[in-house]
């Protein structure tokens, strides 16, 4: 008489939505890919900020965007505006938005992380000032650099990160992370078992979950969530 056996899927917690493609691949190389995000984001739209956009949407000057979301929060408040900006920028999903919105040919610099884009800021010599539309929890490595090279840069923070403090019921031969705020509130009410791989968007990332736990982290080969969870499904693949 035959034994009928069943093969567990090696599964990969996500804490940031992947593309329908992405997981549709794992799920034929054989990796079960659940989604769970940690953090929330939300724009910030007080008068005083609202005011301070619209102020910079009428000037001719250079603007840097290291995120996704501050993207969104600005384009919110732009509406059919097309602002004379000349724009700096981190990341594949960042750059795809500010060319949707602002138009490809605005892009005049771009880099794999917020340090990277510092340096190339610096090197132009275009502008001895730039607005950066960030979040509260902005990493402080690229204003910190720009003033110490003489650029003056006026912050407007213009949305803020929400932790999500989830309790997993269940272990994952995987876990995907991609900012530090998102690994501070995922250990708030979880632990890894030791064998879970660690995959990591950069190394500021990789640096906080060393502060919680001794697991293998892997880094990301190039920048954006699904290179990253690419590498991870090639990793744990079946086949």
């Amino acid at each position: 008489m035959a034994i009928e056996t069943h093969t567990i899927l090696p599964r990969l917690l996500t804490t940031r939505p992947l593309a329908d493609a992405t997981i549709l691949e794992a799920k034929k190389r054989g990796v079960e890919i659940s989604t769970l995000s940690f953090i929330d984001t939300a724009p910030i739209h007080t008068a005083e900020i609202i005011e301070e956009i619209q102020a910079a949407l009428l000037m001719s000057t250079t603007v840097v965007f290291t995120s996704m979301n501050a993207v969104e929060s600005v384009v919110e408040i732009m509406q059919d505006q097309q602002p004379d900006w000349q724009i700096y920028c981190i990341g594949q999903t960042t750059k795809s938005l500010i060319e949707k919105y602002f138009g490809e040919e605005r892009i005049i610099g771009t880099a794999d992380n917020a340090v990277a884009l510092a340096d190339r800021i610096i090197e132009d010599e275009l502008s001895d000032e730039v607005i950066f539309f960030c979040g509260d929890q902005r990493r402080p490595e690229l204003p910190d650099m720009l003033f110490a090279a003489g650029i003056l840069v006026t912050e407007i923070v213009v949305y803020e990160t929400i932790p999500v403090h989830h309790k997993l019921n269940q272990s994952f031969a995987g876990v995907l992370f991609y900012s530090p705020s998102a690994v501070e509130s995922f250990f708030v009410n979880n632990k890894l078992d030791p064998r879970t791989l660690v995959f990591a968007i950069g190394d500021t990332t990789a640096t906080t979950i060393r502060k919680f736990c001794s697991n293998k982290i892997i880094l990301a080969d190039k920048p954006g969530k699904e290179g990253l969870a690419k590498k991870a499904i090639d990793i744990l693949a079946l086949n």
